[in-house]
């Protein structure tokens, strides 16, 4: 068997392996080749594997994203997908070879850092990913969607923040393209673990609405200028749910008023938000705090370090301190020991022999990098080894982001 990367002129055997080896079959493009998920593939990324008389076998691509880490920070990421083994050839090491020789390129390029979305959980922790950004569903009763009256906390001199000045448009989707890319673009530059969206995505459509030209209403929310700094995308389907793709907002007077907007629309059972950070306030802005429930809360964005020092201090950091990580690798077959120092927000990490800290792996890393994992969950779980008292609590606090790491976007 032979592992190869692709080229322009593998295109259609690419994408007719991978659909295979899930027992499905490529949908058609729209007309000029947009609007399907694999518009956006990027061949010269993209591996096949290819048994000895030429019959392809299995797929691995990756797509070149950028990756907002904490502190604001935007640092490339590889973002790997169309993973697949043909059912024929599954069980006999075509899945560990593709994934061995990406993860050999990746680095080749230069590159310290790949994402993933995992099809299953159990799959990807031994090729060194670890879950790193969650999301959840949020389903509100129109009869119970009153927005309780915010409390009054400010003053005549300082007024209570997070009242909304701005207003709220209806588009359609076709209306808004460039508000969209904007607006998305504006958002992910500020929010950990979120991924840029190229803008070859939104030209060929590629992926799932908003991007895709699926029909949808858009509440584009405006600031006091006439700025739009926030979208929500939204159909009514069967049972007249109201279905909202994904709400981007700015700031959370921006997302409060798009909520208010979808929740108060008439001739709908029910609203779905159907990708929200676990600790968005929205359930405690419900006048019904269990009008609010919550379902598919689940795993999003896998991170893998591929260069351990570059990736630490890569990052932003929010408190001082000091920290001897032991990290093994075993799918790469790699250890290393590293002291990360943290000082006025910035990090250095250089190997080190001194005792360590914590000991963990390279999946474990990914899990706490982006700050949405607490390192001392993960010692609770038996993942890590903290080897003194307060490692844990210390590896928390410097590990901790601003903001909660939260990904929307799908590939």
């Amino acid at each position: 068997m032979e592992i190869r990367s692709t080229t322009d002129q593998d295109f259609d055997v690419f994408v007719d392996t991978m659909y295979a080896a899930f027992g499905r079959f490529p949908e058609t493009p729209a007309e000029g080749g947009g609007g399907v998920w694999w518009a956006a593939l990027e061949m010269d990324r993209n591996l096949l594997a290819v048994t000895a008389d030429g019959r392809p076998v299995g797929t691995a691509g990756a797509y070149s994203f950028e990756l907002t880490l904490p502190g604001e920070i935007l640092a490339p990421a590889a973002g790997v997908t169309a993973v697949g083994v043909l059912p024929s050839h599954r069980r006999k090491g075509v899945l560990t070879a593709l994934m061995r020789h990406q993860l050999t390129e990746l680095r080749a390029r230069g590159e310290f850092l790949s994402v993933l979305l995992a099809s299953e959980a159990v799959i990807y922790r031994r090729f060194g990913y670890g879950p790193a950004t969650y999301t959840q569903r949020l389903t509100v009763p129109r009869h119970q969607a009153a927005l309780a009256l915010p409390r009054a906390h400010g003053t005549a001199e300082a007024p209570a923040t997070g009242r909304d000045t701005g207003s709220v448009e209806l588009l359609r989707r076709a209306e808004c393209g460039e508000i969209l890319e904007e607006v998305y673009d504006r958002y992910r530059r500020a929010q950990p673990g979120a991924l840029s969206r190229p803008h070859r995505w939104w030209a060929s459509g590629a992926g799932q609405p908003p991007i895709s030209p699926a029909p949808r209403y858009v509440a584009v929310h405006r600031d006091a200028e006439g700025v739009p700094d926030g979208y929500a995308s939204y159909a009514i389907g069967e049972g007249d749910a109201l279905t909202v793709d994904e709400t981007i907002a700015t700031d959370d007077a921006v997302f409060t008023a798009l909520a208010r907007f979808v929740l108060g629309h008439d001739l709908v059972r029910q609203v779905v938000f159907k990708h929200i950070p676990p600790d968005n306030p929205l359930r405690w802005q419900l006048a019904d705090f269990r009008a609010g429930q919550v379902s598919n809360d689940t795993d999003w964005l896998w991170v893998r370090l591929l260069d351990v020092p570059r990736a630490l201090t890569a990052r932003g950091w929010s408190m001082d301190g000091e920290l001897v990580l032991d990290v093994d690798d075993p799918f790469l077959g790699e250890h290393g020991r590293y002291l990360l120092t943290v000082r006025d927000s910035k990090a250095e990490c250089v190997p080190t022999d001194r005792e360590p800290d914590l000991s963990l792996d390279a999946s474990d890393l990914g899990s706490i990098y982006l700050g949405g994992t607490a390192p001392s969950t993960l010692v609770r779980a038996g993942h890590i080894q903290a080897h003194r008292p307060g490692a844990a609590a210390l590896a928390d606090t410097l590990f901790r982001a601003e903001r909660s790491p939260h990904c929307l976007h799908w590939f």
